[in-house]
């Protein structure tokens, strides 16, 4: 493109900086505007909707595409192009114009992508946005990941090594699918063996951009050495990840692509986290995304979710590590008790938690504050934001310190008031200051003694001029002389022609205009100088200033980013209990027996879309004696798969250290919890809903332990009748016996044949959701009750859904030929003869139950207190007859 053009040297400068960022589009400043060239120019201009223009010198010259935004814009420019993928490389003027010899010096100075990201305007304060790098290699006949997620705006940094037989890579894809990143980074050698990998990614999270890294780089005893350079140690023993290769690799590629992207120090960085997955309760991405956990199944969306009802907290870093505790509930009770008892405490005292949340309401993001100190982004705006959010301290620690409990004493014991942070932001930043770092306004009178003279200047200047307009109109005897100023001549005295005969000899002519002449005098120019020198140095010495205070919390970063953390769980500990008073929840009781047992349960999310006091609360026990496996039936729609999913989400809520939804709760501690809940085909990966449905069974079976909790809704409707009941049937089997001890598990099922399970196997135990019949119709009650339902009441519900009524009454027909057997006399389908003779269907659709009592049925009562299993033959012969005379009487 560049072939037969006369380049000028700003375009050449252009080519040279982008020729180094070839991956990139590239923000050319110039001016007020970032400009952009070639085919940056078209393809940003159709991503940012701009209009598309054209550079040259001549007519006939080929046409050089450009287009440009302003510069005090971009963000929301920024914005778009990062979430189209793709990665900017912003070039700033890193001289004065007016000092350059030639053309303007120009770098760049830091590379925005979509999992890079540390401005404010860009980011979701809710969530993080990680960047991940994958590593593989082969090793043993297995194949070990390494995977690491850095946080570019709060300095966050994982790191975890998983092993993967088949090397599918279904370990990683599960921890990409529960921090969700927003970028990965990959050897171009990995490409292939991470085939699937990567589009299972790509499918599971639509927006996430893939980098393509050299293979070269992926050196472990470089990255390793680079790594221990920044944490200033010998050995990565203190992080708890010495031995692992492929995720030291991981993380070391991480940390260089942000040290290369941000042109500056990452002290923000200041600790590597393994992944350890054996100290939380694992929960995997089918039954994260079943138990809607941080999104909906249906359109993604936060609202509606387990999240959205918890989060109550005040500050952006609070609502984060609220999702980071959801996602990694824990496994130890001592900690999960320490969090519970502050909970507790703030739960009884909702003085203290009000003063709290007051407090927290008025601190800003000051993890992210502090992270764009330290890469250089922090202006003055920020500046302000962290003294208002450090002015806070001494406040909280005051409240806190008369707290006796030990999660909140430790929070008090390491609470820093940064006193000497907050006197220095204080005392040094103009409560005005603005965006721009440039423009001046940004330091307090009386920080600094030189400013202080240079502003004073600056605001003596028109006091100066008028008593110099003054001074020269009397020594003149020009009665309207008066002062100007413009930017080619400066400072100027302006005088009419019909005074001109009165201009003192040692004015100086600059200009003439039709009525009216301008000079200049010495003293003038002496005035001048000094007005527009102090201009120029205070807009200089203001922006050194700035810098040396930023600096300084930059030196401090460690003690900020510890304060913010503390906060973030002061913030949590106060929204949970905000949640637990205002809902009604309890404090479980958290133990090791491997016993679950709920009192009035209830579903968080859907009894908050529900009218006070509607939603039904259920009990639940699950043990290894005598309750292992709940065989629950019952209608559609009568509250089973609420039941199983409100269970699950109760144990996970306890296990995070919150209060759960239920009038009682002891909790045994679970290691993983498996949901089968839902029938979708898997279209994105040309699943069938059957193939979904055995893919997470398998998952189940393979890797559910004797402390694991399964939640099963439904197994085998994806095919047919009997192999569904057969498959439902030995998939059952298996929980109750998995390594003799069996698993915790509730089986919702519309196969009444299961139940006959609890004939055989003493710790099966049959539920059902209750119901009541009325009119031919039916009433849910979704009560959970002891024993199996005799029949689904599916045509009842056709009926309530609003199925027409005459395809109603012939699947009652066809029913009634089911139950009779499957073909005539005649050797015909039975299920499809009709006798011409329909009833006549009367649709009641009751809101309420009945105030009175339905009419006594001797038969019902009579069978009802009848123990079938006691009966001989001859007895239950007798009974029969009597049935029928009891029949015949009504």
């Amino acid at each position: 493109m560049t072939a037969n053009l006369k380049l000028t040297p700003m375009l050449q400068q252009y080519l040279e900086i982008k020729e180094q960022h070839n991956d990139t589009i590239l923000f050319y400043r110039m001016g007020d505007f970032y400009e952009m060239f070639f085919d940056d120019a078209e393809i940003a201009s159709k991503i940012l909707s701009i209009t598309l223009t054209s550079r040259n010198n001549k007519s006939d010259a080929p046409k050089v595409p450009m287009c440009g935004i302003p510069f005090h814009a971009a963000q929301g420019y920024l914005a778009k192009l990062v979430k189209a993928g793709r990665r900017v490389a912003i070039c700033e003027q890193v001289e004065n114009p007016a000092e350059a010899k030639g053309i303007v010096k120009r770098e760049v100075v830091r590379i925005i992508s979509p999992g890079v990201i540390t401005e404010d305007g860009l980011l979701d304060d809710k969530n993080s946005n990680y960047v991940c790098a994958i590593c593989r290699k082969e090793h043993g006949g297995q194949v070990l990941f390494g995977i690491s997620f850095l946080e570019a705006s709060t300095g966050e940094f994982l790191v975890g090594e998983f092993f993967d037989g088949e090397g599918s890579g279904e370990s990683v894809l599960d921890q990409l699918t529960r921090l969700t990143p927003s970028e990965i980074l990959i050897s171009d050698g990995d490409l292939d063996p991470c085939r699937d990998l990567l589009e299972g990614a790509r499918l599971l999270l639509p927006e996430l951009c893939i980098t393509i890294q050299p293979a070269s780089i992926f050196q472990f005893s470089t990255l390793r050495e680079q790594l221990l350079t920044h944490f200033g140690v010998s050995t990565l023993d203190g992080y708890g990840c010495s031995s692992f290769t492929q995720g030291i690799i991981a993380a070391g590629v991480l940390f260089s692509y942000l040290l290369e992207s941000q042109k500056t120090s990452l002290t923000h960085i200041t600790r590597l986290t393994p992944l350890n997955l054996e100290t939380v309760l694992q929960i995997d991405d089918s039954s994260r995304r079943n138990l809607e956990l941080t999104q909906t199944i249906i359109g993604g969306k936060r609202e509606g979710s387990l999240l959205s009802v918890l989060d109550e907290t005040c500050t952006p870093m609070g609502a984060r590590m609220l999702k980071n505790n959801l996602l990694f509930p824990l496994q130890d009770p001592a900690r999960i008790n320490r969090r519970l008892a502050a909970v507790s405490f703030f739960y009884q005292n909702s003085g203290h938690r009000r003063n709290l949340r007051e407090l927290l309401n008025t601190v800003y993001d000051l993890e992210r504050l502090t992270s764009r100190m330290i890469l250089g982004s922090g202006n003055g705006r920020d500046m302000l934001a962290m003294k208002q959010s450090l002015g806070q301290l001494p406040k909280l620690l005051q409240i806190l310190s008369t707290i006796e409990v030990e999660k909140i004493k430790t929070i008090a014991g390491e609470l820093d008031p940064l006193d000497d942070l907050h006197s220095l932001i204080e005392s040094s930043i103009n409560p005005e200051a603005p965006v721009t770092l440039r423009d001046g306004n940004l330091i307090r009178e009386g920080y600094h003694q030189e400013l202080d003279e240079l502003i004073a200047i600056q605001r003596d200047g028109k006091q100066t001029i008028a008593r110099l307009e003054i001074s020269e109109r009397e020594s003149s005897g020009i009665a309207k002389l008066k002062v100007g100023f413009n930017k080619v001549f400066g400072y100027y005295f302006e005088v009419s022609k019909l005074q001109a005969d009165k201009i003192p000899d040692h004015y100086i002519r600059k200009q003439t205009l039709v009525n009216a002449e301008r000079f200049i005098t010495p003293e003038l120019k002496e005035f001048e100088n000094k007005i527009l020198g102090a201009e120029d140095r205070r807009l200089e010495l203001e922006y050194q200033l700035f810098i040396e205070v930023r600096n300084h919390l930059v030196a401090q970063s460690h003690r900020l980013l510890h304060t913010a953390t503390l906060l973030a769980q002061l913030d949590v500990l106060c929204a949970l209990a905000e949640v637990a008073q205002r809902y009604n929840y309890c404090r479980p009781t958290i133990t090791e027996d491997n016993v679950i047992t709920i009192s009035e349960g209830r579903h968080p999310v859907i009894e908050r879309s529900l009218p006070a006091g509607r939603f039904v609360p259920n009990d639940v026990h699950l043990d290894q004696e005598s309750q292992q496996l709940l065989i629950i039936t019952g209608p559609n729609m009568a509250g089973k798969s609420t039941v199983l999913r409100q269970t699950a989400l109760i144990v996970l809520l306890a296990q995070m250290g919150s209060f759960v939804p239920a009038a009682k709760a002891s909790i045994g501690i679970v290691d993983r919890i498996f949901t089968r809940v839902g029938a979708m085909d898997d279209l994105r990966r040309g699943q069938s809903t059957f193939m979904v449905e055995m893919s997470e069974t398998a998952n189940i079976l393979n890797n559910a332990t004797p402390r694991s909790l399964v939640i099963l809704d439904e197994i085998g409707r994806g095919t047919s009748t009997y192999d569904g009941l057969s498959i439902a049937w030995a998939v059952a089997e298996d929980l109750v016996q998995k390594n003799e001890l069996g698993v915790k598990t509730m089986f919702a099922t519309h196969y009444h044949e299961l139940t006959d399970l609890a004939r055989t196997h003493d710790r099966v135990r049959n539920f059902s959701i209750a119901v009541r019949e009325w009119n031919d119709s039916i009433i849910f009650l979704h009560k959970l009750i002891e024993g199996g339902a005799n029949r689904s009441y599916g045509i009842q519900v056709a009926a309530l859904a609003g199925v027409p009524n005459h395809v109603v009454e012939r699947a009652e027909e066809i029913l009634n030929n089911i139950e009779r057997g499957e073909f005539d006399h005649t050797g015909q389908p039975a299920i499809a003869k009709s006798t011409g003779q329909k009833k006549k269907r009367i649709r009641t659709h009751p809101d309420q139950l009945s105030l009175f009592q339905p009419p006594s049925d001797p038969v019902r009562d009579y069978l009802r207190i009848l123990d079938a299993d006691q009966l001989s033959p001859r007895e239950a012969l007798e009974i029969l007859y009597k049935l029928k005379d009891m029949m015949g009487n009504n």
